[in-house]
């Protein structure tokens, strides 16, 4: 099943961290695709996947997440 969702994230602060968020989330099994937006600090991901694995990532990647 593919759901979609939608991510509050702090600490990015230039484009490279947008790339970094993104490489990230798209490194996850079961990620059809991602959409990370420097403002207002978001992510849009779609895919079959557990949101506190989304989390994880983006944690592990040096920024802080949460369902938004």
């Amino acid at each position: 099943m593919t759901d979609t969702c939608n991510l509050k994230i702090t600490g990015m602060t230039c484009q490279h961290c947008v790339k970094h968020a993104t490489e990230a989330l798209e490194a996850i099994a079961g990620v059809e695709s991602v959409e990370v937006n420097l403002e207002p600090g978001s992510a849009v991901v779609v895919g079959d996947v557990d949101n506190a694995i989304l989390i994880v990532a983006v944690k592990e990647a040096g920024y802080e997440a949460e369902i938004a």
